[in-house]
């Protein structure tokens, strides 16, 4: 009829509600897939997004799951177009930011599971390689944390020179470095001990330390300090 206002779509009490939700009892009120409608809402401000949210809860199993997809699992997922992984991959940065900072600038002894695990929730889900730098000063407090290299599946490529070089250029007397193993199993291999050793004498030859040698995976971490490899 003329003049007659349209009814609200259905979703629109239900967006209220579970916002509502969520400001008087915080997330631990929520189910997963409910965390991740109100990430949604952000993405898709019109429709329904509870039936994408359980479609990407069941494709990737929970909330931290979803955030640590790639985007190209998440496309395949019907409904999840750019804005949708743009708003997810935003969360994920953000997340690890939030982590960085909690380890930036103290003193690494300190801070040591942080660290650990702001290293294993950047690099643990990547698919390639990645060689990781992080750069100490004379009070062992983190002044740099840089991706140097990405590699193929199961390999990247490490030159000590440019690792020392990056080192004196950021005045850091002590470095730790980090890659990840895309299967999923931490242990040194044979190739990293060796890169290890060379790129121990290159820094040690101009008084930088190497502190450690972390290769993290989805299945956990391995120190090569811990495992007496340094």
């Amino acid at each position: 009829m003329p003049g007659q206002k349209s009814p609200k779509p259905h979703y629109a009490g239900h967006r209220a509600r579970l916002r509502e939700r969520f400001l008087k009892s915080g997330g631990d009120a929520l189910a997963d897939y409910e965390l991740l409608e109100l990430l949604l809402f952000q993405a898709l401000p019109r429709g329904d997004t509870k039936p994408l949210a359980k479609a990407l809860i069941g494709r990737f199993g929970t909330y931290a799951e979803v955030l640590r997809a790639d985007a190209d699992a998440l496309r395949e997922v019907p409904g999840a177009g750019d804005s949708v992984v743009a708003a997810i991959r935003t969360v994920r940065v953000a997340a690890l930011r939030l982590m960085r900072d909690e380890v930036m600038e103290k003193p690494v002894l300190g801070s040591w599971q942080a660290l650990m695990d702001y290293c294993r929730s950047a690099m643990g889900p990547e698919k390639t390689e990645q060689f990781r730098l992080l750069f100490l000063n004379r009070k062992n407090m983190l002044i740099g944390d840089e991706v140097q290299q990405r590699g193929t599946v199961d390999q990247t490529a490490v030159y000590p020179r440019e690792v020392v070089k990056r080192a004196l250029e950021l005045g850091a007397t002590a470095i730790i470095m980090v890659h990840n193993h895309p299967s999923g199993d931490p242990t040194p291999s044979q190739g990293d001990i060796d890169m290890t050793n060379e790129v121990k004498e290159a820094a040690g030859k101009l008084g930088i330390v190497l502190h450690d040698h972390i290769v993290v995976a989805r299945g956990g971490a391995s120190s090569f300090k811990s495992l007496g490899l340094l």
